[in-house]
């Protein structure tokens, strides 16, 4: 596989210096763990703090880190002897005279840093390479304290530096190629994953992630979704391990607006001007996890666990079948029609799917089949349950037998005017009180309600593919949608195993509207240069623990789906930032879409 459009990063030179002693620059958590990653490979570190007391902090943090290996079985206490004896702890920058390459990680305060390089330019020797692990100022304007800008790189350790293996190398316009293939090499040799990136706000990783977690809590703070629903449907949709509010919680809220603002002020991005919430909350105190309090409440400062608070939704408030759901309609005989008529039947309903055709009727109850089998074969259902699932089953190609189902799931082409005409049909054969529900993931379901004579039964009921599998489904309520039928579809969600999240009806629900904005800010980051697709996949994999990078994603996706999705976005938004990439328009006018073409933001023509 290729990239379609790599960065223009200069080839690396091969590596020429060798490092013997490191030097470490503050020992907050950050420092103490780049301090504890170094020590680990063998090499000779010294750690200079401001005080003896923030040296006693920062020797706290090594002892903790490293005895926390050691309880885990990943260390003995040998070796942890061994690491921390590796290590000096000072309060003496001058110390660090014979480092050959030095670390800065102090607070994100450009004079503070700038002076310590003003210092550190005096100190050490001629070839040392000194390093800013700064996460958002600029690495340029840090390097003008330093009478030898070229030797100044950005070195954009992840927290936890001694679990993450991502590290962001940051070039300025000044950095010596050299310099840039040594620190490469030196960071792969402590078994890091490098990526090299120019000097902007953000980077890579922090650029494509704020934006998304500002977008999200600009949705929460418009009140579109709760918090919970928020989370759920990203952790639940998209399979990332945490949802953007909670992972605010846990990076700091005041951390948070920092970089954003810091984005903002050096980039002009309106998508990066923090939301006005965050702002409220840190002046409030409200910074998440290490305050107790942020968008959830936790047991105490520095607590994981979340308990319950004001916002906190009750048990009590569970949602309930206000009607009497016992025979599902579903119309559609495609992949996601198939996947939810499955999901209906395993769960004990009755279930009448209609197609166009016989054939393609008799094509869902062969996919269905399949399915089972290969669930029977892999142990997640027994042999009996198929013959019950498939007898739960009636498959007609006439619209007309959906008479008696008490809800209807319509899954077929996204285009509006076939759909307008289904919902008009359905509206004169389903029964009075019949549900009628639709998973569209684009379109307004207002314009499908409008042309019944029921609007406040119809709803969106947005699954995602594959259906069987995936357990997010979206309840999307219209201005005209009553709130018996959402909590009904909501719970029966629930009894179809499903997670249901609420929200209204606009572009891209959550979902989507929180991802495929993300996906497009990486397209232009790749168009600008900024990166190669590789790059940016890796960073976003390792630094946020994404299951898959933006790339990887859009040609999963399919890049005409993705931009099709962006233009809804910015049609109903018009939010500049939302506009599509041009590359990506482009890539859809050459007929390069993804896997499916065997070429999209990679060439898979050899896979």
């Amino acid at each position: 596989m290729t990239s379609t459009s790599p960065a223009d990063t200069p080839p690396a030179a091969p590596a020429s210096r060798e490092f013997h002693t490191i030097g470490v620059i503050g020992l907050g958590t950050m420092g103490a763990g780049i301090a504890e990653v170094f020590a680990r490979e063998g090499f000779a570190v010294v750690g200079v703090e401001v005080d003896d007391e923030a040296v006693e902090r920062g020797r706290g943090h090594l002892d903790h880190s490293t005895g926390r290996a050691v309880a885990r079985g990943k260390m003995t206490e040998d070796d942890q002897a061994a690491l921390l004896g590796r290590i000096t702890l000072t309060t003496t920058m001058e110390d660090v005279k014979d480092a050959d390459f030095v670390v800065e990680a102090v607070i994100e305060s450009l004079e503070v840093k700038k002076e310590i390089f003003r210092r550190l330019d005096e100190i050490v020797g001629p070839d040392a390479i000194l390093a800013t692990n700064t996460s958002s100022l600029s690495v340029t304007e840090i390097s003008t304290a330093n009478s030898k800008p070229g030797r100044v790189v950005g070195v954009h350790f992840f927290n936890p530096a001694p679990v993450q293996d991502l590290v962001e190398i940051v070039r300025t316009v000044v950095t010596e190629p050299q310099v840039l293939a040594d620190v490469q090499a030196l960071l792969a040799r402590l078994g890091k994953s490098p990526v090299i990136c120019g000097d902007k706000a953000g980077f890579i990783a922090n650029t494509l992630l704020f934006g998304y977690l500002n977008h999200a809590v600009s949705m929460y703070e418009g009140r579109y979704a709760t918090r919970e629903d928020i989370d759920a449907a990203m952790r639940f949709g998209c399979g990332y391990p945490m949802g953007p509010l909670a992972l605010l919680d846990l990076i700091g809220l005041d951390t948070a607006y920092e970089i954003l603002d810091t984005m903002y002020k050096q980039g002009r991005d309106r998508l990066h001007a923090p939301a006005p919430i965050l702002k409220q909350m840190v002046t409030a105190g409200l910074l998440g996890r290490k305050s107790g309090r942020g968008f959830y409440t936790y047991a105490e400062p520095d607590s994981s666990t979340i308990v319950a608070d004001q916002l906190t939704p009750s048990a009590d408030d569970a949602p309930q079948l206000r009607r009497d759901i016992r025979v599902v309609g579903v119309v559609g005989t495609g992949t996601m029609a198939s996947g939810i008529v499955e999901v209906f039947a395993k769960a004990g309903f009755d279930v009448v799917y209609a197609g166009r055709s016989q054939a393609k009727v008799d094509g869902v109850r062969a996919t269905i089949e399949r399915s089972l089998d290969k669930a029977i074969q892999r142990g997640k259902l027994e042999e009996s349950a198929k013959a019950e699932v498939l007898g739960r089953l009636r498959g007609t190609s006439s619209l007309d037998d959906l008479a008696d189902v008490d809800i209807v799931v319509e899954a077929i082409a996204e285009d509006l005017q076939v759909k307008t005409t289904l919902f008009e049909n359905l509206d004169e054969i389903c029964k009075p009180g019949a549900i009628l529900a639709t998973t569209t993931s684009s379109l307004p379901i207002i314009a499908l309600a409008k042309v019944t004579s029921r609007p406040q039964d119809v709803v969106g009921m947005h699954f995602f593919n594959p259906a069987p599998i995936m357990k997010l489904v979206e309840v999307v309520s219209t201005v005209s949608t009553s709130d018996d039928v959402a909590e009904t579809v909501r719970a029966l969600c629930g009894q179809v195993g499903k997670v249901a999240v609420s929200c209204g009806d606009r572009a891209g629900f959550i979902v989507n509207a929180l991802l495929f904005p993300y996906l497009n800010d990486a397209v232009k980051m790749l168009e600008a240069h900024y990166a190669s697709a590789d790059e940016i996949d890796t960073a976003m994999k390792l630094g946020c623990a994404l299951p898959m990078g933006p790339f990887e994603l859009l040609d999963v996706v399919g890049n005409d789906v993705s931009l099709a999705i962006q233009r809804e976005l910015y049609l109903e938004f018009r939010e500049p930032g939302f506009a599509p990439a041009p590359l990506l328009e482009h890539l859809v006018t050459a007929g390069y879409l993804g896997r499916k073409t065997k070429r999209g933001f990679r060439d898979y023509s050899a896979v």
